[in-house]
């Protein structure tokens, strides 16, 4: 299995030719046009999955689309997307939580967690936030995921350092699910619980969040991962248990819109919190929160890819549209889906992607 095909965000944006409609100046949501959009590939087998967009913090547009194409799978309006990386995001807000209640701070050492763990002393929590602390990625050993079978955490660790770092703490960015990784660790040291029972307590339940869980819960009601070999079939995706804090989380794509709505509207974290989290201008990356430039419009948010399934939640301060996706089955690069949605969401020349 290739490197990049686990628990990666990819920054790419690329958009075929194909279908177009007329630009209008601001968002307007064009739900005819979505739907036209969203038909196109349920009815050529170009995906299978889900899409939400809020306006103002409330949903204007939800639809799922494919799942009518897989052969005697059961679903529901409920039904859970596994969410990758996405988690991250979730993990950065778990620190900062513990960060304003004076538990955590982000010059912290790693060692004063886990100190046996490479550079321990140099690395901080700012490093493992913000993925400038030179460590690599557990999933990939030998060039290839060896995550998909049961491991135990102590051969992650070992993993882990046997890696060692790439680069000295600080000098540059590179991203890291080692360092997140570790972190889920520190989060749980500092709350005192696993990290299922973090995420509920102080994520899923305060935002009533009903279908949102770490693996760990375990959630059900959630999408196996499918690939197109001329029909859609069930593949092996990498086991969950085994990227806790760092990829585990399965939700509804509505749940994921909540999420970050609340967080804009600092109904999670401070203003302060948040304003830590987003990268700087001209960064791609702060702390949790990523930027997704498409075109003029400026998003920021989060994704992430395991090997059948992906997803992003995105959303743009400049006019509070936010816009969150999943599949379990695609055949359309997730990043060019994104951008003729948010074409199409902005009344812009949007092309429809191809179909590969």
């Amino acid at each position: 299995m290739k490197k990049w095909a686990v628990l990666l965000l990819l920054p790419a944006l690329m958009l075929a030719p194909g279908v177009h409609s007329a630009p209008v100046s601001s968002p307007g949501v064009h739900p005819q046009r979505l739907d036209a959009f969203l038909s196109h590939v349920e009815a050529n087998n170009g995906g299978i999955g889900s899409l939400s967009i809020f306006k103002g913090g409330e949903q204007v547009y939800a639809r799922s689309f494919g799942q009518k194409n897989l052969p005697g799978v059961a679903y529901d309006d409920n039904s859970r997307y596994q969410i990758a990386s996405v988690t991250k995001l979730v993990t950065a807000i778990l620190a900062f939580k513990l960060i304003e209640e004076g538990r955590l701070g982000l010059d912290n050492r790693l060692s004063d967690f886990l100190p046996g763990m490479p550079s321990a002393q140099a690395i901080t929590i700012r490093h493992l936030l913000a993925h400038s602390s030179g460590l690599g990625n557990f999933a990939i050993r030998d060039g290839a995921v060896w995550v998909v079978d049961p491991v135990s955490q102590q051969e992650i660790l070992q993993e882990i350092r046997r890696q060692g770092i790439a680069f000295e703490p600080g000098e540059r960015t590179a991203y890291s699910n080692s360092a997140y990784f570790l972190l889920r660790m520190i989060l749980e040291q500092r709350y005192g619980r696993d990290y299922h029972d973090i995420v509920a307590q102080e994520i899923a339940q305060p935002l009533d969040l009903l279908d949102f869980a770490s693996a760990g819960s375990p959630p059900v009601n959630t999408f196996r991962s499918y690939a197109f070999t001329g029909t859609w079939t069930e593949i092996k995706d990498i086991d969950y248990a085994n990227v806790i804090g760092v990829g585990d989380i399965a939700s509804t794509t509505r749940d994921l819109n909540v999420l970050i709505n609340r967080l804009f509207q600092y109904r999670i974290l401070r203003r302060d919190s948040l304003e830590q989290m987003l990268p700087a201008p001209g960064n791609g990356w702060g702390r949790g929160l990523a930027a997704f430039p498409y075109g003029t419009h400026r998003f920021v948010g989060h994704g992430g890819d395991v090997l059948g399934s992906h997803a992003r939640v995105i959303y743009n301060p400049d006019d509070e549209v936010s816009i969150a996706y999943a599949t379990n089955g695609e055949r359309i690069p997730t990043d060019a889906f994104l951008k003729a949605v948010v074409g199409i969401v902005y009344g812009e020349d949007a092309a429809f992607p191809e179909i590969k």
